[in-house]
C-alpha cells in the first residue's frame, strides 16, 4: 500500500489542561507511522468555516457530524466559549495505511471510553438518556477518510503561513506581568519512543504556555553554530593537566631508556603538550556533540553536506510565561544528569553530560540566538509543513 500523509490536531482545551505531553507520547508510541512535522496553529475564522464544510461532506452519522461541527465552531475560533486561546498543535505522520491507523488504532472513535486510545484517556463524550450530546471533548482531531484527509491537508497548506508557526503574541497576561520565551530542545529520540511526550508532561509543571514547536533535523552547520560557544569552555575545562601528562611521559620513557629522564625535562614538555593538546581535545569533544545531535560525522562531511538536515530527530519547543527560563531549567536539572536531584528531567531520562535528555536556554539573549539558528524565531521564513503537504498532494 502506498504511503499516506495524515495529521493529528491537539485541541485548545487539551493544551489548556496540559495534556499535550501525554497525547504526544501516545501518538508517537502507539503506531509505526513516521513523525515528520510539527507546528503551532491558531485557526482563523476563515479556516474554521472551510474546515467545517469538509466535515459536512463526510460520510458519517449525522449526529456525530453535528457534534463535531458544533465542537470545532465553538472551540477553534479566536472568540470561543471558554475564552481561551485557540492554540492547537498540528502534527504530521506518514506511512502505510496512515489514515486508518491514526483514526482507529491511536486516536479512537469520538465515543471511546477505552483507555488504550487517546480519546479513551483524554477525551469525553457524554450522552443523555434521550440521545442528545451533553458534553464532548475529542482531545485530538484527525480526518475521517482519505478524501476528507486530503481536503483538510490542503486547507492546512493554505492557511499555515498566516495561522501557524510561532505564536508569541496570542497569550493575554495580567497587567504588570513580564513574560519571557525560552527554547527547549528534546535531544535525539528513537522512532515510536514516548520520551518527548513524557518530558513535555514534566515541563507542564511549570505552568507555562507552549507557543512554538518544531520537529528538528539539525544540520552540522546549525549544530556547529549552536554549540560554538562551548569550544572556548572546553579548551580550559578539558585542558590536560601537566602533572598527569608528566606521569604518562615518565612511564613511557621507562620502557625506552635505561636511565631516568630528569623531572625538569618532563615538566617542561608536559606544560607545552598541555597547551598544544587543549585545542585538539576541545575539538574532539565538540565534534562528539555535533555527531550526537545530527547523526553525522563532521570530520567526514564536506561543506555541502554540512548544510543538509541531519539523520537524527529532535523536538524544539518554545515555552512562554513569567520567569520561563528559570522555571524550565529548574525542572530540567543540572547538565550532568548524575548530579541532579530526584524528579528532575535529566536525572530521570539523561545518560551522561552529553546525552542528558534536553537542552534549555540559560538567558533571554541565548534564547534569541539559538532560536534564530534553528529557525524558530519568527514566521518570516518558508513554511516547512506547507511544503511537506503540497509535495505529498502533488504526487497522489
Amino acid at each position: 500500500m502506498a504511503s499516506e500523509l495524515t495529521y493529528a490536531l491537539i485541541t485548545p482545551y487539551s493544551l489548556l489542561k496540559s495534556r499535550t505531553g501525554g497525547i504526544l507520547g501516545r501518538l508517537l508510541s502507539l503506531t509505526n507511522l513516521e513523525f515528520i512535522g510539527a507546528t503551532m496553529f491558531a485557526p482563523s475564522d476563515a479556516f474554521v468555516d472551510k474546515y467545517c464544510l469538509t466535515i459536512e461532506e463526510q460520510n458519517i452519522k449525522p449526529a456525530w457530524k453535528k457534534v463535531m461541527i458544533n465542537y470545532v465552531n465553538s472551540n477553534f475560533r479566536k472568540e470561543n466559549k471558554f475564552g481561551i486561546t485557540n492554540r492547537t498543535v498540528l502534527l504530521l505522520f506518514k506511512g502505510s495505511n496512515a489514515i486508518v491507523k491514526m483514526k482507529d488504532d491511536v486516536i479512537g472513535p469520538i465515543t471511546s471510553f477505552q483507555g488504550h486510545t487517546i480519546r479513551g484517556s483524554f477525551g469525553d463524550y457524554v450522552e443523555s438518556s434521550n440521545g442528545t450530546t451533553e458534553y464532548f471533548e475529542p482531545a485530538v482531531i484527525t480526518s475521517a477518510d482519505p478524501i476528507t484527509n486530503n481536503k483538510q491537508l490542503e486547507l492546512f497548506a493554505e492557511y499555515l503561513p498566516g495561522d501557524g508557526g510561532v505564536l508569541e503574541d496570542v497569550i493575554q497576561y495580567s497587567e504588570g506581568a513580564r513574560p519571557e520565551t525560552t527554547l527547549v530542545i528534546l535531544k535525539p529520540f528513537e522512532e515510536q519512543s514516548p520520551l518527548p511526550g513524557n518530558i513535555i508532561d514534566m515541563f507542564s509543571r511549570a505552568g507555562l504556555y507552549i507557543v512554538g514547536i518544531k520537529l528538528l533535523r539539525m544540520s552540522i552547520a546549525q549544530a556547529e553554530e549552536f554549540y560554538g560557544p562551548l569550544i572556548d569552555i572546553f579548551r580550559e575545562k578539558l585542558k590536560p593537566k601537566p602533572e598527569k601528562i608528566a606521569e604518562k611521559l615518565k612511564d613511557c620513557f621507562k620502557s625506552l631508556f635505561t636511565f631516568e629522564v630528569p623531572g625538569d625535562i618532563l615538566s617542561g614538555q608536559a606544560e607545552q603538550l598541555s597547551e598544544q593538546l587543549k585545542n585538539i581535545n576541545a575539538m574532539h569533544e565538540f565534534n562528539k556533540i555535533i555527531q550526537y545531535m545530527t547523526g553525522l560525522d563532521p570530520e567526514k562531511t564536506d561543506a555541502a553536506g554540512k548544510r543538509m538536515p541531519g539523520t537524527t530527530r529532535c523536538l524544539a519547543l518554545l515555552y512562554q510565561g513569567p520567569d520561563a527560563i528559570s522555571k524550565i531549567r529548574n525542572i530540567l536539572g543540572p547538565t550532568d544528569s548524575k548530579k541532579g536531584e530526584p524528579g528532575k528531567v535529566r536525572r530521570i531520562y539523561g545518560e551522561d553530560i552529553m546525552k542528558n535528555a534536553a537542552h534549555a536556554s540559560d538567558s533571554t539573549e541565548n534564547a534569541e540566538r539559538e532560536r534564530k539558528i534553528i529557525g524558530l524565531w519568527d514566521n518570516s521564513g518558508p513554511c516547512e509543513l506547507k511544503g511537506l503537504i503540497e509535495n505529498y498532494l502533488q504526487k497522489i
